[in-house]
């Protein structure tokens, strides 16, 4: 697999419409939440550069995927960390603020979802050519805000991410998200030694219903 560039992440991210955040704390705990996810239908997966040895994990993750799948790194804070995720195979990136790894990204013709939390950062994070951008941390400004910005910003494709559970999923799209990210409330203790993972295979099952229910985003 090779990288998305921020046309092809913005297509893809519109039909699934879910991230799903694998931030673990190792390595085979974490691809196996991994594989867990992609087989219950969950295509679009994050994996955080903060596992150790989170290359190692991404590498095997990006081998063992289906065609369809797309396999990023977040927590991507510098242009040494893009390159580190990119040589292991992620195809996209996140980044929790508009840090220098985002026009350099971009610049490389490498699909990223900058972190934002304010009206000129979302501006600013399309402005740059991103896929979309991560509105962060969703929770503690609710679906109200979301609808509000999107007033001057009618066409920012913005994912909400913390704190979305799946009863908020459907919230969250009526105000106009182009898709959510999820990570604690979806993968529990799965990337974590002796998690279950039957448990997460339901829950996520249960998302992409929720996603599912509305349909594609526009573009």
């Amino acid at each position: 697999m090779s990288t998305v560039d921020n046309a092809q992440l913005r297509e893809r991210l519109r039909i699934t419409r879910l991230v799903a955040i694998l931030r673990g704390t190792d390595v085979d705990a974490t691809v196996a939440a991994a594989r867990t996810l992609l087989d219950a239908g969950v295509l679009t997966l994050e994996i955080a550069l903060t596992l150790p040895d989170a290359e190692e994990a991404i590498a095997q993750v990006v081998q063992d995927a289906p065609v369809e799948a797309l396999i990023g790194a977040g927590t991507v804070l510098d242009e040494a960390d893009v390159e580190r995720a990119v040589a292991a195979g992620a195809q996209f990136l996140v980044t929790p603020t508009l840090t220098a790894s985002v026009p350099y990204a971009i610049a490389q013709g490498i699909g990223v979802l900058p972190g934002v939390y304010t009206p000129t950062e979302i501006q600013r994070g399309h402005d740059l050519g991103s896929a979309a951008v991560k509105l962060f941390p969703a929770s503690a400004l609710g679906p109200g805000f979301l609808r509000a910005v999107r007033d001057p910003f009618p066409a920012a494709r913005i994912i909400p991410v913390g704190g979305v559970s799946v009863d908020t999923v459907g919230e969250y799209l009526a105000a106009g998200a182009f898709g959510i990210g999820v990570g604690g409330p979806l993968v529990g203790d799965a990337a974590t030694p002796g998690g279950d993972l039957d448990a997460l295979a339901g829950r996520a099952r249960s998302f992409v219903r929720a996603v599912r229910a509305d349909g594609p985003a526009h573009a």
